[in-house]
């Protein structure tokens, strides 16, 4: 069965950090693009970050460049997402989400396999 469960979601004060995980099963990163999506209360889901599980390579949106990053440890089937200098306006669902490498060039379109989400709430 293929899986995705996040956690790591909480309350924060701006300028504070937070780091998310996504365990997968079913999953191996190594031929997989594996991105961290949000949805913030009455907007659009948004694409934050992707890793390209074959030469690790990332790319994020621009409103978190040089904050966010993430990353993975292929051992534990783990992605995370490292959150810094956060924003009232980074507050959102965040979803860790898996697709085939094929999905790379577009992958802030969408993905196939989505995990439940973990809520970041970043107070002003």
């Amino acid at each position: 069965e293929r899986k995705l469960v996040e956690s790591g979601g909480g309350l924060v004060q701006a300028g504070g950090s937070l780091r998310l995980s996504c365990v997968a099963s079913g999953f191996t990163f190594d031929d997989h693009a594996i991105a961290w999506f949000r949805q913030a209360p009455g907007k659009m889901r948004e694409g934050v970050a992707c890793l390209n599980g074959d030469d690790g390579s990332t790319d994020y949106t621009d409103s978190v460049k040089g904050r966010f990053t993430i990353s993975s440890d292929n051992a534990k089937n783990t992605v995370y997402l490292q959150m810094n200098n956060l924003k009232p306006e980074d507050t959102a669902v965040y979803y860790c989400a898996v697709d085939s490498l094929a999905t790379w060039s577009t992958w802030y379109l969408g993905m196939n396999y989505w995990g439940e989400g973990t809520l970041v709430t970043v107070s002003s």
